[in-house]
């Protein structure tokens, strides 16, 4: 029997391989795209893609939050802007 699940990997990754991860994930732009294909790709590492998928949360909701800022700072700049 063949799930999905038999297609991951599920070794341990080494602190090298973490190293290697976070390096990546710190480069601008490819850390969009990197997380993106290790979150969703169907054969990898399984610690690697549920990493990626906690990531692209964290970025979702930090984007999230700096529209609902931006929004309340140009509120508050027009609502300043009639003194």
């Amino acid at each position: 029997m063949n799930t999905q699940k038999d297609n991951f990997e599920t070794t341990i990754l080494t602190v090298g391989d973490w190293m290697i991860t976070l390096l990546i994930l710190a480069i601008p732009i490819a850390n969009l795209v990197m997380s993106l294909v290790w979150a969703f790709s169907s054969t990898g590492n399984i610690h690697r893609r549920n990493f990626c998928r906690a990531y692209l949360i964290w970025m979702l909701i930090g984007i999230g939050l700096y529209i609902i800022i931006i929004i309340f700072a140009v509120i508050a700049g027009v609502a300043l802007s009639d003194y």
